[in-house]
């Protein structure tokens, strides 16, 4: 390895660069390259060895996580900014785009959540997807999505990272509506897919004004590059624009909840852990960037802390338990963007990290519960399952606690910097909503806990449910031992190991010069975040546990119009359908109606007209010398008239 160049003046970053193409960092490239293959090889094999084929996506999922801790494990013991060269793919004209690979701090963290939690979901897959016909088509299918993920992930320039993202547009859509054959879930991928390209062309945008600035869409010289006011607050709000698609963040997060349509695996595996982070793994790759616009990082801020708050109000009075940690999800990354914006950069990772033990461990939770309900998804038809499901109740125990952010799970040490990091900054208005979004994330999951696990059966006697096999339960075991000890043993406080290991990467904002939003220290925001968590459980135990719910939904303590507004997700959805669905088609029909009887009408007109004309010009060309020295006497005439009416007038 030999040391190229240093981290250009003005980036924020001290990481120095180095060129790498041997040892581990030298062939990092085989972390994309092998699901690729995977996914390709399954797809050729499983005609020959059936529902075997899928091991071959099992042991390249186990591989690649092995070689990311390999590649992590070289960062850590030699902290740089590693760019691997590789092929061009795109040259034209002076304009060349590499296969580059870019590893550093933030990639390593990235490499391992996704790969780490990608390995679980495959190994809980076995028994999820056991029996189902197209076994082997969904592990194809979820080693795509992992190599579209990754080359998002390792990406050294803006367009090979756009062409994961949208490869992960791709695969996602292949997996939420991997049963298809339930025009529900197809419609929920057409969604999904249909919102992100909204997102994706703010992207695209933001790609084609970093172009014209700066001369080139490589990652390094983009954020060392100085920008003016007016040009950065544009670029990060075209950044937002797509971030926000793949983050669910409002505007655009109704795509997430419907995507509960898939595979229980899937949620887990794209809507708690990997793809809905991309959004925030964008927004603080390109730090140095959004530091130079302090306006457009604080729309960031108040955009992650209103979604937060809505989606946890959302999750109040949901009945499917995917659907409230779909709508958990959402708001968790909101907190996620709230660090975004207000400069708490490597907390915001750092609760990336966390959320994808806690909610990875809770959707496999829920599917496991599903697992053995027959499928039942309504909270109100469950209820004692503790006794029959030991491990699932125990490990969703410690996910709900993580989630909550109750001490020392891992969600309370990320959450609770968060917010700690967005008073001191001054963003007073942002901290009291995250911390309302908070006490309700307790409460809402607190209601999923107890609804599922706590109480009395209330699933009748058709239902025997039982505990989910071992190759469904491991996986649960290991992500809630990551839930218990993740946050505590990666970043305690605000100088641990994690905060430290990713400081060279990311830009820093000491200069910006943010003032606390008042004269509370961290201190005393600690314990008024776990009085927070304890309130909102509090309130569930006494609406959920104390009170008698064997009636069903029935038993919600408040009912009313601002509950069905709840239940109804603010109506979001129906808007949406009535300005761009219902109103866009009768748009589109006029559109149609005007192309086919104006358009087209002129155009058959001009036709006809052309017709009549040569028809009559046909008949001038008799071939008859009389006829043709006729009509020139006639137009020879017709002058004569024509000049002597000038010569008189």
């Amino acid at each position: 390895m030999a040391l190229t160049l240093l981290a250009a003046e003005g980036s924020g970053l001290t990481n120095e660069v180095i060129d790498a193409t041997t040892g581990i960092i030298g062939i990092a490239w085989l972390i994309p390259v092998l699901p690729l293959l995977g996914f390709l090889a399954v797809l050729a094999l499983t005609k020959t060895l059936g529902d075997r084929a899928a091991t071959i996506a099992i042991a390249v999922s186990g591989v690649i996580f092995a070689l990311s801790i390999a590649v992590a494990v070289q960062v850590l013991a030699d902290p740089a900014t590693y760019v691997r060269p590789m092929p061009t793919w795109i040259a034209v004209g002076g304009f060349e785009v590499a296969f580059d690979l870019y590893i550093d701090q933030l990639t390593a963290v990235m490499l391992l959540v996704v790969t780490g939690v990608g390995f679980l979901i495959h190994i809980y897959s076995v028994g999820y997807m056991h029996g189902d016909s197209r076994y082997a088509r969904f592990f194809a299918y979820l080693n795509l999505f992992l190599a579209s993920m990754l080359i998002l992930v390792l990406g050294a320039n803006l367009l090979t990272l756009f062409l994961g993202w949208e490869l992960v547009g791709l695969s996602s859509y292949l997996l939420i509506g991997f049963w298809f054959e339930k025009r529900e879930y197809a419609v929920a991928a057409k969604k999904a897919f249909i919102t992100n390209r909204v997102g994706d062309v703010s992207f695209m945008i933001a790609m084609f004004l970093a172009f014209a600035v700066v001369g080139s869409l490589d990652l390094l010289e983009v954020n060392a590059s100085s920008l003016d006011g007016t040009t950065a607050f544009v670029l990060v709000l075209l950044l937002l624009g797509g971030a926000a698609a793949k983050s669910a963040q409002i505007p655009l997060y109704v795509w997430l909840p419907d995507a509960m349509a898939g595979p229980t695996p899937v949620s887990a595996l794209i809507h708690a852990a990997t793809m809905v982070t991309a959004g925030v793994y964008l927004t603080v790759r390109m730090s140095p960037v959004l530091i130079q616009s302090v306006g457009a990082m604080t729309i960031i801020a108040w955009v992650g802390a209103l979604t937060a708050l809505m989606a946890a109000l959302i999750a109040v009075r949901q009945d499917d338990l995917k659907k409230i940690l779909a709508y958990s999800t959402v708001s968790q990354l909101g907190f996620m963007f709230i660090g975004v914006g207000t400069g708490a950069f490597r907390e915001g990772i750092f609760h990336l990290v966390t959320h994808a033990f806690f909610k990875g461990l809770l959707f496999l939770a829920a599917g496991s519960v599903m697992h053995a309900m027959n499928n039942e998804t309504n909270v109100w038809r469950m209820g004692g399952l503790r006794k029959v499901m030991p491990i699932t109740f125990v490990t969703s125990g410690i996910g709900w606690l993580a989630i909550s952010g109750i001490p020392p799970f891992a969600g309370f040490f990320s959450k609770d910097q968060i917010l700690t990091e967005a008073y001191l900054h001054g963003f007073g208005g942002v901290y009291l909503v995250g911390l309302v979004a908070a006490i309700l994330t307790a409460f809402y999951m607190s209601r999923w806990f107890f609804l599922i696990f706590l109480g009395t059966p209330r699933h009748g006697g058709e239902i025997h449910p039982h505990e989910s096999p071992r190759s469904m339960t491991v996986p649960l075991i290991v992500l809630a031992a990551l839930s218990a000890v993740g946050g505590l043993a990666l970043n305690p406080v605000h100088t641990g190991p994690l905060y430290t290991f990713l400081e060279p990467s990311v830009a820093p904002i000491a200069e910006l010069g943010f003032e606390p939003a008042g004269p509370l220290t961290e201190a005393v925001l600690i314990p008024i975040a776990i009085v927070a968590a304890l309130f909102g459980i509090g309130l569930a135990y006494l609406a959920y546990v104390r009170r008698d719910v064997s009636v069903g939904a029935m038993a919600e303590p408040v009912r009313g119009i601002g509950a069905e507004l709840l239940e109804r997700k603010f109506f979001v959805d129906e808007f949406y359908e009535a300005v761009f669905v219902r109103a866009g088609g009768q748009l589109a029909r006029a559109i149609t109606w005007f192309d086919s009887r104006v358009i087209d009408g002129a155009v058959v007109g001009s036709g006809v007209a052309s017709l009549a004309t040569g028809r009559w010009g046909r008949r001038l060309q008799s071939g008859l010398l009389r006829g043709y020295i006729g009509w020139m006497v006639i137009g020879a005439l017709a002058v004569l008239g024509v000049l002597i009416v000038q010569v008189v007038s």
